[in-house]
């Protein structure tokens, strides 16, 4: 190649290597690794076409991630499969968590879905959450969902994702769904909606209040739960609930 035909493909070459890096910046691939404070999540995005771009959607997958590590000190579990599939609309939910692999998370966002349904998203975190906790038997369902209904907003707030007064007006909101009724049989015999996640979030903020009381703003739920967490308690295990809230007492000095 003569010196002149160089000159005039160098050019070509130089900006075919810069189109290659911003490509390579720009995650296209439907199947991402993602590395977060104690885990890894193995995250496979919708090949539909949707308004938000791969990287929106991973943005939103790192901040519902590292919302729940910070809350936790750390991911629940060593690796994730998360699973996030098109759905209509804007809307962002059908999240179910399920002990398999290690964790395995499927949730549904709508093709019409921008930026700031994410932002606003709270069913992520809700999910990742139970990542957290051993599964327990059917009549104790009301302190996993209670747990991922309470600390849900909690660690959002923390994490800049909410304001408090969001969080204080949604409690207020929302915490009378969860009182018991004329034929109420307490939280282990009444499997409704209201009773299993608001019932099991009212549980969860009236033992963050008395952990508080006792230990003097020392300790809180955060510290109990860690504690369970620590001890071994996360989504792949099944325990009963006398030895979680065991280790909750035993983290935070409480009974």
């Amino acid at each position: 190649m003569s010196a002149g035909s160089l000159s005039r493909v160098l050019p070509v070459l130089l900006a075919l290597s810069l189109v290659s890096q911003v490509r390579a910046q720009q995650p296209d691939s439907s199947n991402v690794i993602l590395k977060i404070a104690g885990g890894t999540l193995d995250v496979t995005l919708p090949d539909d076409p949707m308004k938000l771009s791969h990287q929106d959607l991973l943005n939103w997958v790192k901040a519902s991630a590292n919302a729940v590590a910070n809350y936790y000190g750390r991911f629940p579990v060593p690796h994730l499969t998360l699973r996030v599939r098109a759905g209509n609309g804007s809307r962002i939910g059908h999240g179910v968590t399920y002990p398999k692999d290690g964790g395995l998370i499927l949730i549904s966002v709508g093709k019409e879905a921008d930026v700031s349904d994410t932002k606003d998203d709270w069913v992520l975190v809700h999910e990742m959450i139970h990542l957290a906790f051993p599964s327990m038997e059917d009549n104790h369902h009301w302190i996993e969902e209670g747990i991922s209904t309470y600390v849900e907003p909690v660690a959002r707030v923390r994490a800049g994702l909410m304001t408090v007064n969001e969080m204080w007006q949604a409690f207020v909101n929302d915490m009378p769904k969860g009182e018991p009724g004329s034929d109420d049989q307490g939280l282990d015999q009444t499997p409704t909606w209201g009773r299993t996640y608001w019932g099991g979030g009212m549980f969860c903020l009236v033992a963050d209040v008395r952990i508080r009381e006792q230990t003097r703003n020392r300790k809180s739920l955060q510290d109990a739960l860690r504690g369970v967490l620590n001890g071994g308690g996360n989504i792949n295990e099944d325990w009963n609930i006398e030895k979680a809230l065991a280790l909750g007492d035993k983290a935070t000095g409480t009974s």
